[in-house]
């Protein structure tokens, strides 16, 4: 799950931030049950999911790790994706990390009663120990290894750490070119996109 990701490419709009931040545990068609910008921010996960996969950067992060991971690899990029990003985090924005997660956390925990309910549970967790944890590559193994126990059929998501290991130098070029590219275009998706 690449929260930090999502977060990052919000910009500052509360219900935006909020939304997009929800936007793995809101599925199917989205009704008038979600304040107009709050939407907006589902929309925008969405979208920045569809971009993703349209783009060669990430697909060429796709193809660096080995064919074993089958569709898991995606898995595996946005994982360590968010690795990068929080490893560098001041450098992209101008703000520390740990300052940063305790600004988006404020907002979220403001709009708790607009959750998911799953969401809501496991908020500490995704705050204090999972996106901490993407700084270094044993915490994303950790983290990979968590995500490897909640799925019930057989998966090869525990040790693709080794993966980010292997292909560290070229992940992090894909990792650059891709996000300058992510965030031009959730800026343009924000700017332009009306609320519906």
């Amino acid at each position: 799950m690449n929260y930090l990701f999502h977060l990052y490419l919000s910009g500052n709009d509360p219900d935006i931030l909020t939304g997009n931040f929800m936007g793995d545990f809101v599925k199917g068609r989205l009704g008038e049950q979600w304040p107009p910008q709050l939407r907006r921010g589902i929309e925008l996960h969405r979208a920045i999911d569809s971009f993703a996969h349209t783009q060669p950067d990430f697909n060429r992060s796709r193809l660096r790790i080995d064919r074993s991971f089958g569709l898991y690899r995606g898995v595996l990029v946005d994982l360590f994706y968010d690795h990068f990003l929080a490893s560098s985090f001041s450098t992209w924005s101008g703000e520390e990390l740990h300052d940063y997660l305790r600004r988006a956390r404020r907002m979220v925990e403001d709009r708790e009663s607009l959750l998911p309910q799953r969401l809501r549970q496991i908020l500490p967790v995704i705050f204090e120990e999972m996106i901490p944890s993407y700084l270094d590559t044993e915490g994303v193994g950790c983290a990979l290894g968590r995500m490897s126990r909640r799925i019930k059929r057989s998966n090869p998501l525990a040790g693709g750490e080794k993966e980010l290991e292997r292909n560290y130098d070229g992940l992090r070029e894909d990792f650059h070119e891709f996000l300058a590219a992510a965030r031009l275009f959730a800026e343009e998706f924000i700017d332009q996109q009306p609320p519906r």
